[in-house]
């Protein structure tokens, strides 16, 4: 496995200061961030998916604990739509250059909007993909939210 990704190279170019963990990815997990977390050993809370999403049609990230469900309502809210839906695996691969379960939010193919959790703030390090399969990288939230170029935002149901 390569430590060196496109999204471990983009923290890097914008100066966040971060570490690699690799786990053991188990394909079968019905919530891979959940898994994670039980592999590196910590709170599901500490542990942030990402999903790629829709809000009026344009794309969007979503990050947040990966114990929680993101609504689709205050994402909307969040970029000021009216609606929001999930975007489809097949199309988040294209969009991103990464494969599910292996999606992160730093360094995809095309940048787009990006919204964390505001929940993840409360927290003085957190785990997010780092750009493939069984790769996390362990960093201050704030940091994440800064090379994400992102906002944050209350999002959870």
């Amino acid at each position: 496995m390569s430590r060196s990704t496109r999204a471990t190279l983009a923290l890097a170019a914008a100066g966040a200061a971060f570490e690699v963990v690799a786990y053991d990815y188990d394909p079968d997990a019905d919530r891979i961030g959940m898994q994670a977390a039980e592999a590196i050993g910590v709170s599901p809370s500490l542990v942030l998916k990402t999903l790629m999403a829709e809000v009026d049609g344009k794309p969007v990230c979503v990050v947040l604990p990966s114990n929680r469900e993101a609504s689709m309502k205050k994402l909307a809210a969040a970029f000021k739509g009216k609606s929001a839906s999930m975007m489809k695996p097949a199309m988040a691969e294209k969009m991103t250059g990464y494969v599910v379960g292996g999606i992160s939010p730093f360094g995809q193919r095309k940048s787009v909007p990006t919204v964390f959790e505001v929940e993840a703030m409360a927290h003085a390090r957190v785990y997010m993909n780092g750009g493939q399969r069984g790769l996390q990288v362990r960093l201050a939230p704030a940091d994440a939210v800064a090379a994400a170029k992102a906002i944050t935002a209350a999002i959870v149901a």
